[in-house]
């Protein structure tokens, strides 16, 4: 996808100080799981997501707004990445009273996102 930001830590970082739209955020996302738009068809190819994304969502869900697909995002994330956010980043997470539902649903899409650059070896 076009217009994309890197996937680096500042991107992540950019994502829970809500400095990128949702829009970009699910993007960023689909993107990873293999989504793409095909603008000559004008839908969305799932030929390289994972079988059970593709069963589950055949057009990439919308992960601020969708609780079931935020459970399949965090379920997704191998038991030892599911604190990159605190061992990476040092993020201390939202202050009570702060935060909200849209707000947990970023920092899953950022502990994904940061998994799977691990995964992909794009983390030092």
């Amino acid at each position: 996808m076009p217009d994309l930001p890197p996937l680096t830590s500042d991107t992540v970082w950019a994502i829970l100080n809500e400095k990128i739209d949702d829009d970009t955020v699910n993007k960023l996302v689909w993107h990873c799981l293999g989504y793409h738009y095909d603008a000559v068809a004008a839908k969305w190819n799932a030929t390289e997501v994972t079988p059970d994304w593709q069963e589950a969502y055949p057009e990439p869900p919308d992960f601020i707004e969708s609780r079931p697909a935020t459970v399949k995002l965090t379920r997704s994330i191998p038991q030892e990445n599911k604190q990159l956010l605190k061992e990476q980043l040092g993020f201390k997470g939202y202050k009570i009273g702060e935060f909200g539902p849209r707000q947990t649903r970023r920092a899953t899409a950022a502990n994904w996102l940061l998994s799977y650059m691990k995964e992909k070896g794009l983390t030092k």
